[in-house]
């Protein structure tokens, strides 16, 4: 979004803050950071899927406020995407009292450290070096997470882990178990899941290995939609865009586990990128990472 453009959205959130309608604190939208597609007739913008309406952050939350559980996909290296969420769980903190924030990039492992953390600090302590004390995994780049880590860890709602740890998921791949019954077995999402793994490992994957990775990353979802259910609600989730959408990941198995259970699915995309009413019901558009192609040295 270029500095002009910007400009005009924060007056026009100024505008309807002087109205005494709007939190402080929600007319403060992080400036973008990602490089790429700034200028982008997309980016900013916020849609609801369902109706087509274009909305404000605040109209936004509003209408995530009223939702027991809401599902934020992320794509994992787009540093808006993660400052965006901070600024979305807080402007939703100011309407309702939160209950649980959960998290794809904390595995089950590491919950025993994370309530270990939220007890020392409750209890007036010190924790120095955060990420230590969480067993953070490096391959989720602390510089992206570590915000909304500092900041959930310290709050009186509950934060949870949504992932397997390791052995589980070694265990799944080894001996993939059958899904329950319902629509996340059905042919047609396995088959996308599977263009989406093997497009992912840049087509090397061999052909034996992909059922099994698809195991994988719905055990994953199983675990998310579950660890979702068990927290307070309001509930937030965190995680990467396949694992909310709609037609393909955690709402699935809620489906399934808990038909009448009401949820909100927002995906943070990279402008341009295309999204249907079928993924999300939610999409904010954001600048672009620089492209980078994976796969040149394989």
């Amino acid at each position: 979004m270029s500095n002009r453009v910007y400009g005009l959205l924060l007056g026009m959130l100024l505008l309807l803050g002087s109205c005494g309608s709007v939190p402080e604190e929600e007319q403060r939208l992080p400036l973008w950071q990602a490089p790429r597609l700034q200028a982008h007739p997309d980016t900013g913008r916020i849609v609801n899927l369902t109706t087509g309406r274009q909305l404000t952050p605040q109209m936004l939350v509003a209408e995530l406020a009223a939702v027991p559980l809401v599902l934020l996909g992320e794509k994992h290296d787009n540093p808006d995407h993660h400052r965006l969420q901070l600024w979305l769980l807080q402007a939703l903190e100011g309407r309702r009292e939160q209950g649980s924030l959960v998290l794809e990039m904390l595995t089950d492992a590491q919950q025993p450290h994370v309530d270990n953390v939220r007890q020392r600090l409750a209890t007036g302590g010190k924790v120095k070096q955060l990420p230590q004390a969480l067993e953070w995994n490096p391959g989720w780049d602390w510089q992206h997470y570590g915000p909304v880590l500092e900041y959930a860890i310290r709050q009186p709602w509950q934060l949870r882990a949504g992932n397997l740890d390791r052995d589980a998921l070694m265990s799944i791949y080894r001996n993939p178990p059958e899904l329950p019954p319902g629509p996340a077995g059905q042919q047609q999402v396995q088959a996308e899941l599977a263009e989406i793994i093997l497009d992912a490992h840049c087509g090397k994957l061999p052909e034996q290995q992909i059922p099994a990775m698809v195991a994988v990353q719905q055990q994953r979802d199983l675990r998310m939609m579950k660890a979702l259910l068990d927290a307070p609600q309001p509930g937030l989730l965190i995680a990467g865009s396949y694992h909310v959408r709609k037609d393909l990941g955690v709402p699935l198995h809620l489906q399934e586990e808990l038909p009448e259970q009401e949820y909100q699915v927002l995906i943070f995309l990279e402008a341009g990128q295309a999204v249907t009413p079928a993924m999300a019901d939610y999409v904010w558009y954001t600048p672009a990472t620089e492209e980078k192609d994976y796969c040149a040295d394989l």
